[in-house]
């Protein structure tokens, strides 16, 4: 099934492997978009009353939807809330972690997955934003799914649990591999970032199908690169919101 025409597979760049993702919540705070973010921490922290989410997957449907945009900004506004924040750069075949962060030659996720005698401090690294640590992919294997699947990645899953406040990963596409469905299965939460105009319902619906097939529990989606209404150019470079069940339901 084809679920994006021509024009809109162009689209797809390796930019945010390369320069990192745009970090408007920490050069910006004070900004709409910073504070459309902020609305999006709130409806998760509330989107149940009885549960507080330690882990979340940020995932998509398919590539360039900006869900590594979303993860590394919405980890800045929970580690500003005062909650230790840990993103995690799980998408091993397009990373943007250590390019975002100014991380050169890092170690990361695959460094502890595939050796028993690695620390994992040394994979853990402190950012200029207070409360904010990353973590990035690591060198890229051959076998990501196998590794995010292991009894290994449990390990380090309830570990850092236990440890910090919130830990977010950064997943591949839904409908490009099986990495995303996989790590969803081990976590608290999973949220699907939509790019406006460019993503398409058959791929949103597809993407839903697949996650609920592996009992994902999808907390909600967030609907990016949303285009300002009544010729407001003052919400700039994204605009998000962030839809509960029932907009999956639509």
């Amino acid at each position: 099934m084809v679920f994006f025409n021509k024009k809109k597979q162009e689209r797809l760049s390796n930019d945010s492997m390369e320069n990192g993702v745009h970090m408007i919540t920490a050069a910006d705070p004070n900004s709409v978009i910073s504070e459309q973010f902020k609305t999006i921490r709130t409806n998760i922290q509330f989107s149940n009353a009885d549960t507080t989410y330690k882990s979340l997957t940020m995932t998509s449907g398919l590539a360039s939807e900006g869900k590594s945009t979303v993860a590394a900004n919405l980890a800045v506004t929970f580690a500003k809330q005062g909650l230790k924040t840990l993103l995690v750069d799980a998408d091993m075949r397009r990373p943007t972690i250590n390019a975002t962060f100014s991380i050169a030659n890092p170690k990361g996720l695959t460094n502890f997955l595939t050796d028993r005698n690695f620390d994992i401090n040394e994979a853990i690294y402190e950012t200029s934003t207070d409360n904010l640590y990353v973590m990035p992919s690591g060198p890229v294997p051959p076998n990501p799914a196998e590794l995010l699947n292991s009894k290994r990645m449990d390990v380090l899953i309830d570990s850092l649990e236990k440890q910090l406040d919130l830990v977010i990963y950064d997943a591949p596409p839904v409908l490009s591999v099986t990495d995303a469905q996989v790590l969803s299965t081990k976590v608290d939460g999973t949220i699907l970032v939509v790019r406006q105009n460019i993503a398409e319902k058959a791929a949103v619906y597809r993407a839903v199908e697949l996650l609920k097939h592996v009992k994902a529990n999808i907390i909600g989606t967030i609907l990016n690169n949303v285009e300002p209404t009544d010729g407001a150019e003052y919400y700039g470079y994204y605009g998000y919101g962030y839809y509960g069940e029932s907009a999956k339901k639509k």
